[in-house]
C-alpha cells in the first residue's frame, strides 16, 4: 500500500498532513509513504489531476487508487481509507 502526499513549498497545511501520514504509517507496517512536490514534478501533478495541496492518495498493492483527500485528513480517516487498500 502506498500513501502519497502531493505537496507544494507554499503549502502550510502540507506539514500537518505529513505528520498525519507519519502517525498513520505507524499502524500500517507495510505502507510506503511518498511525497510529490508539484513544483518539482508539475507534469506528474497534472497527470494525477491535482487541484489542491495537500492532496493524499492511497493506492493498493496493484497501484489502484482507493482514496483521495484534498486538505488535511485525520489519522482515523487515513486508517479507515487504508483498509480499502488491504488485500481481501
Amino acid at each position: 500500500m502506498e500513501l502519497t502526499l502531493v505537496s507544494s513549498s507554499f503549502c502550510g497545511a502540507c506539514a500537518r498532513t505529513r505528520a498525519v501520514l507519519g502517525d498513520a504509517a505507524r499502524y500500517l507496517p507495510d505502507a510506503v509513504v511518498s511525497e510529490i512536490d508539484i513544483a518539482q514534478e508539475p507534469d506528474l501533478a497534472e497527470e494525477l489531476d491535482i487541484r489542491f495541496t495537500p492532496t493524499v492518495i492511497i493506492r493498493d498493492a496493484s497501484g489502484t487508487e482507493v482514496f483521495r483527500a484534498e486538505g488535511v485528513p485525520t489519522v482515523p480517516q487515513v486508517l479507515t481509507a487504508a483498509v480499502r487498500a488491504l488485500p481481501e
